[in-house]
């Protein structure tokens, strides 16, 4: 390795320490992949480190629940908004309307894009707004959900990394 790439393996660990935390905190904005962000910090600590027995296994741990973690918001949204009436077409039409969303207007463009999408199909299909509004409002509630499972998720891989780093 080059002399300029050696920086301490402290100022690595407060750096990727750093870095983890933001992915973290970056959750609560849905667009923001803050697992893919921890993920990534993990990635540039095993290359730069080595990854030997116990890092390839926890950054294979890390990397199942980093794509776990990454679908969960759908399927909460859609399993809530399923149970509370919506059709498999209104909750398609809401998804496909949420990544458009996060495409034209970025950070919360997507969910609200999402909501109303899914209110507005309901209306459509029930003819009946406080159906509407109780399917929408299921959604919202499997957004929550969502955030709290990938919260919860960040903060393991965070603990796996720990593990592998300090071991």
């Amino acid at each position: 390795m080059p002399e300029w790439l050696k920086i301490s393996t402290d100022l690595l660990v407060q750096a990727l320490v750093t870095f983890m935390l933001v992915g973290l905190g970056v959750l609560a904005v849905p667009i923001l992949p803050g697992l893919v962000i921890i993920w990534a910090a993990a990635l540039g600590y095993g290359i730069y480190a080595g990854f030997g027995v116990l890092g390839w296994v926890m950054f294979g741990l890390m990397t199942v629940l980093m794509i776990g973690g990454s679908f969960v918001d759908n399927l909460l949204m859609a399993a809530s908004s399923r149970k509370e009436g919506a059709s498999w077409l209104s909750i398609g039409l809401a998804l496909l309307a949420a990544i458009l969303g996060n495409f034209a207007f970025p950070v919360l463009g997507g969910i609200a894009a999402a909501i109303l999408t899914l209110f507005a199909a309901e209306w459509v299909r029930l003819k009946d707004t406080q159906k509407a509004y109780t399917t929408m409002k299921g959604m919202m509630i499997g957004c929550g959900w969502a955030f709290v499972i990938r919260f919860i998720i960040g903060l393991v891989m965070i603990g796996l990394w720990m593990i592998w780093a300090w071991t």
